[in-house]
């Protein structure tokens, strides 16, 4: 790979912040540090938010990060007035939690463990304010960066990038993790010119909940797949394959669950691709500008609007988020502005519940920075000041 990355409420109990259980680590990927074997020598992350109404003045946020730069899980409060962030203990003990998702519930947390022996650990959140790792189970990959939970609560989905492979976990009724029940690696098509592996770099479920898509940076790839949801495993549908050297990292859907955007980070562009829900087929469009000039921008990531009608692409390079304009009903985007993110490297990005305001985490500065959303234009404008979050390469706000 090119790029240098080559690497909701339980609201008052949560910010008091708490204690607590150990939990056995398997041991991360400058900007993706190489991964290494534990007790060894060393070897060689939102899609749009729900709308839901502005009632709640005080939110959580938890940071992923890379160990030992980073706490672990950062926990923090923010104010979803002011955008002003304000640090609690963070759940330590887990490894290189470099992305994080939520259960639907909301009771349980994951991450995955971005190291050689690739993990997932599954920490409870008590309503009581405490945090307890309910333990890890291996990936079967090297460099799991991306992880997200099956709309049935009932399975966890990880993404392996430096293995090149997604895999699938069973989850039971306490939210902990369960043993592997699939490993399934991009081995064809092969990469293609200038690229050497495979390296899955997202793993979601479609909107219409029948269809799991999988990127894959290396092999210049969205791989779609049926989950048999009585044996957890993948069968392989299609493929849409982008153009050689792309480097499709991270797609959105936009509401309408028929169209999806793509940030491919290698050749800096942006991708809008139709998709049929009938088959999970989708269908990229034509590459087009992340409004970034001449500079190399990385793209790393889209966020859609709850009504579908902006779109934002954070740009690591540039360290900025470009807007867009959706339209032709989401077939379309077009450019408005690139509007400066006030830290370096934004590696993630996630809307508010409310979706009104707009969390980056940007990794080289070690920040979190926070802009408004406003709501008529979609134009953005940063508020409160940037928070102090070691390595931060991932927010999660609740």
């Amino acid at each position: 790979m090119t790029s240098p990355t080559s690497r909701r409420t339980l609201l008052g109990a949560l910010l008091a912040g708490g204690a607590l259980a150990a939990a056995p680590g398997v041991a991360r990927s400058a900007d993706r540090p190489a991964p290494t074997r534990p007790h060894r020598p060393p070897h060689p992350a939102h899609p749009a938010h729900p709308a839901h109404p502005a009632t709640l003045r005080t939110g959580t946020l938890f940071t992923g990060t890379y160990t030992p730069a980073g706490p672990g899980i950062g926990v923090a409060a923010y104010d979803s007035a002011s955008g002003r962030i304000t640090a609690r203990t963070p759940v330590t003990g887990v490894q290189n939690p470099s992305y994080l998702a939520l259960h639907p519930t909301g009771s349980t947390l994951y991450a995955v463990n971005e190291q050689w022996n690739g993990g997932v650990t599954a920490v409870a959140l008590g309503g009581d304010g405490t945090f307890r790792v309910l333990g890890t189970q291996s990936t079967g990959g090297s460099g799991p960066c991306h992880l997200s939970v099956h709309p049935s609560g009932r399975w966890l989905l990880s993404a392996n990038y430096t293995s090149g492979s997604v895999a699938v976990h069973p989850l039971a009724a306490d939210g902990s993790v369960g043993a592997r029940t699939d490993l399934v690696a991009h081995s064809s098509p092969a990469p293609g010119p200038g690229q050497y592996s495979p390296h899955a770099h997202q793993i979601v479920t479609a909107p219409d909940g029948d269809h799991i898509l999988a990127t894959d940076l290396g092999n210049d790839t969205v791989y779609t797949y049926r989950l048999d949801q009585a044996r957890g495993t993948l069968q392989q549908l299609s493929y849409a394959r982008l153009r050689p050297g792309a480097g499709p990292r991270h797609l959105a859907f936009h509401p309408d669950g028929r169209h999806a955007y793509l940030a491919c980070e290698v050749d800096n562009t942006a991708v809008v691709c139709g998709y049929d829900p009938a088959t999970g087929r989708l269908t990229p469009g034509t590459p087009q500008s992340t409004g970034t000039g001449a500079t190399t921008s990385y793209p790393a990531q889209f966020l859609v609007t709850a009504d579908g009608r902006f779109a934002y692409l954070a740009n690591r390079g540039h360290n900025s988020l470009t807007r867009y304009a959706v339209e032709g009903g989401g077939s379309a985007l077009r450019l408005l502005d690139t509007v400066p993110v006030g830290g370096d490297f934004p590696r993630h990005t996630a809307f508010s519940p409310d979706g009104t305001l707009l969390f980056a985490a940007n990794q080289r500065s070690g920040t979190v920075t926070v802009l408004r959303v406003d709501a008529a234009s979609g134009a953005l404008t940063r508020v409160g000041t940037p928070y102090a979050a070691p390595s931060a390469v991932c927010v999660l706000p609740l």
